[in-house]
């Protein structure tokens, strides 16, 4: 793997990652009305930037609504690293099945989460699948889920015979079991579109997406401020916690500055950023960031938020390494200028 590939690897899981630590501070500091309303909306809002312009993409355009649907959840969410199997019952009924681990609850997070995230999503993706079809007889319905201690999120995507109302288009049916699972039926992505390097890539957007709408979403919910207090906690916590890993990832050295800036530049690149690094006689490190993805056709107030609480997570890195370190960041309109130095 050459080392492009592992600091857009290392990209992927930082960012996994701290959307679960978000979670979490959600769900422990937060009302359980509060990670319903933020699911539903990151979802939604998810929902509205990829489902219908994703279809062409995945090769479904054309098939059976239900089928489609269940096929998307299927490729969208392997391409991101999560294991979910497909079963076709018949044109108008298809069934979709998440395994473990699962991504959303990774390890024992999943011991914190309520069951109010998983009706979040529910409501904010699934309910609308046929809404955005401009399907008025497509629903969801969901026979097990995650945190209630049945088998796993699993349910089918099903076309009625009559138009649906909007307390039917999510329904559930918990005695429902779904039929058995064939290797050989399940979807692919179309060969020819999707090389390795842009399957790599798809995986790193799939986490770096949860977190440029997540941090959105839960600031219509609690207000800017909290969010802000919120998401800067989880992203310096998460920035200790992932810097060991990230470190053996690009060859990161837990030194004083020079390695520290040496870091920034090795992971930056797995986001598609450029690092310039310069060191002043006195030993202070000096890196400029061009490029940014992170708030890619962003402006305003919600660029500013997301970036102030991502810098948090490299600070985080920094800040665990043995030596202590001073790490202030410059934020202009098209980069950032990191500087480091001993404390």
């Amino acid at each position: 793997m050459s080392t492009e590939s592992k600091s857009i690897a290392a990209q992927a899981e930082l960012h996994h990652q701290y959307f679960l630590g978000l979670q979490l501070m959600v769900a422990a500091e937060e009302s359980r009305q509060a990670v319903f309303d933020w699911m539903f909306r990151l979802f939604r809002r998810q929902h509205e930037e990829k489902f219908l312009s994703s279809f062409g993409k995945l090769g479904l355009t054309g098939l059976p609504h239900a089928v489609a649907c269940a096929k998307y959840h299927v490729l969208s969410n392997s391409m991101g690293g999560v294991a979910v199997e497909y079963m076709e019952e018949s044109d108008t009924k298809a069934w979709v099945r998440f395994r473990y681990p699962r991504w959303m609850y990774a390890g024992p997070a999943i011991c914190g989460i309520p069951v109010e995230a998983s009706r979040g999503f529910l409501h904010g993706w699934y309910a609308q699948n046929g809404v955005s079809l401009g399907n008025p007889r497509l629903g969801f319905v969901c026979v097990s889920e995650d945190v209630t201690g049945q088998f796993g999120l699993c349910g089918y995507f099903k076309q009625y015979d009559h138009d649906l109302a909007e307390s039917e288009r999510l329904i559930f049916a918990p005695d429902e079991r779904p039929p058995p699972y064939d290797p050989a039926a399940q979807p692919a992505p179309p060969a020819a579109d999707w090389s390795e390097a842009r399957l790599a890539k798809a995986n790193r957007n799939y986490a770096v997406e949860y977190i440029r709408n997540g941090v959105r979403a839960l600031s219509e919910v609690i207000g800017p401020a909290r969010t802000l207090e919120l998401c800067q906690r989880a992203a310096r916590l998460t920035g200790l916690q992932q810097y060991p890993a990230m470190a053996a990832a690009v060859g990161g050295v837990d030194g004083g500055p020079l390695d520290a800036g040496q870091f920034l530049a090795g992971m930056m690149p797995g986001m598609g950023d450029a690092c310039v690094l310069d060191v002043s006689a006195d030993g202070v490190v000096r890196v400029t960031q061009t490029g940014l993805r992170i708030v890619r056709g962003l402006e305003g107030p919600e660029r500013d938020n997301l970036l102030a609480c991502w810098i948090e997570l490299w600070r985080g890195a920094i800040h665990s390494h043995r030596a202590v370190m001073d790490v202030v960041c410059e934020i202009r309109h098209d980069e950032l200028i990191w500087t480091i130095s001993r404390r």
